[in-house]
C-alpha cells in the first residue's frame, strides 16, 4: 500500500504515471524495431533533432504544448528526410548523415532557447517536467500513442520483413521499402515529440530504447520481445516515480535510470545471451 499511496493521494503522480504508460505502449515497440534494424542511435539523433523546432515554438508561444509539439514534429521530420536523402544520393552512410544533422540541430536548439529563456526554461526543454504533466499533455501523448498503434498495425508485416530481409520485401512489390521506412521514421519522430513533452529531448529516447534493448535478452520471439519491452518500460516508470517521490529525485531521470538498471540486470541474467547464463 505504501507503494501505491502517492498515486492514490496526488493527481500529479497519477498523471505522470499515465503519461509514462502511454509512452511505454507506443514508443518501446518502435525501439524494438530500431534495435532490430541496427538503428538504435538514430532514435537518439532524432530526439536531438526535435529541439530546434520545439525551441522556435517556445520563442513564438512560450511553453505552449501545441506550438512546441508542432515545431518539434516539423524539425524531426525535416532532419529524418534530409538525412535519408543525403545517404541515398551520396556515399555517406545513414548513421553518419544523422550524426551530422543532429549535432547541428542540438546546438541550434540550445542557442534558440537561450536567446529568450532562462536556464530554468532550457532545463525544462532538455530534461522535461514529468511531475508537471497536465491534462493537455496527457491528451497529446494518448493521441500519439493511439495513432502509433493503429499505423504500426497497418505496416507491421512489411516492417518485420524489411527488418530481416529487405530484398524479399522489394521482390514482393506490395509495399515500397522507402515508404515503409519513411512511415516508420515518422512514427519515431511522433513518439519523440510526445516523449519530449514529458521527459524532455534528452531523456525521451531512454524510455524508447532501454526497455527495447533489454527485451532482447529475455526472448528471441518478436511478439514476446514487444510485450516484454512494454512491460519493462511500465515497470521502469513505476519504480522511477516511486524513487522520485521518496528520495526527492528528478522524476524523468529517475525513470530512465530505473530503465538503465533493468537493462543491466537483463544483460547479466537474461536467458537469451545474459552473461551469467552463458557462463
Amino acid at each position: 500500500m505504501t507503494l501505491l499511496q502517492p498515486f492514490i493521494e496526488f493527481g500529479f503522480m497519477r498523471r505522470a504515471l499515465v503519461a509514462c504508460v502511454a509512452l511505454a505502449i507506443s514508443a518501446t515497440p518502435l525501439g524494438v524495431f530500431l534495435s532490430l534494424r541496427r538503428m538504435s542511435l538514430v532514435g537518439d539523433a532524432l530526439s536531438h533533432a526535435v529541439l530546434p523546432g520545439a525551441a522556435i515554438g517556445y520563442l513564438v508561444s512560450g511553453l505552449s504544448l501545441v506550438a512546441m509539439g508542432i515545431g518539434g514534429l516539423i524539425a524531426g521530420l525535416a532532419v529524418a528526410l534530409l538525412s535519408g536523402a543525403v545517404s541515398r544520393y551520396t556515399h555517406l552512410k545513414e548513421d553518419a548523415s544523422f550524426s551530422g544533422f543532429y549535432l547541428g540541430s542540438l546546438a541550434l536548439g540550445v542557442t534558440l532557447v537561450s536567446l529568450r529563456g532562462s536556464s530554468v526554461d532550457l532545463l525544462h526543454v532538455l530534461f522535461g517536467s514529468l511531475l508537471a504533466v497536465d491534462n493537455a499533455a496527457i491528451l497529446l501523448v494518448g493521441g500519439i500513442a493511439a495513432t502509433t498503434l493503429l499505423l504500426l498495425a497497418v505496416i507491421f508485416r512489411p516492417l518485420v520483413i524489411d527488418a530481416f530481409d529487405p530484398d524479399f520485401l522489394r521482390a514482393q512489390g506490395k509495399w515500397s521499402a522507402p515508404l515503409v521506412h519513411g512511415l516508420f521514421l515518422m512514427l519515431v519522430v511522433l513518439n519523440l515529440v510526445a516523449g519530449f513533452q514529458v521527459l524532455g529531448t534528452l531523456m525521451s529516447v531512454g524510455l524508447m530504447m532501454l526497455p527495447a534493448t533489454s527485451a532482447r535478452f529475455w526472448s528471441r520471439h518478436l511478439a514476446y520481445m514487444l510485450g516484454i519491452a512494454m512491460l519493462l518500460a511500465i515497470v521502469s516508470a513505476f519504480i522511477g516515480l516511486i524513487l522520485s517521490w521518496h528520495f526527492s529525485l528528478p522524476a524523468g531521470p529517475a525513470v530512465v535510470l530505473s530503465a538503465a538498471v533493468l537493462f543491466l540486470l537483463s544483460v547479466l541474467t537474461g536467458p537469451c545471451g545474459g552473461l551469467l547464463r552463458r557462463r
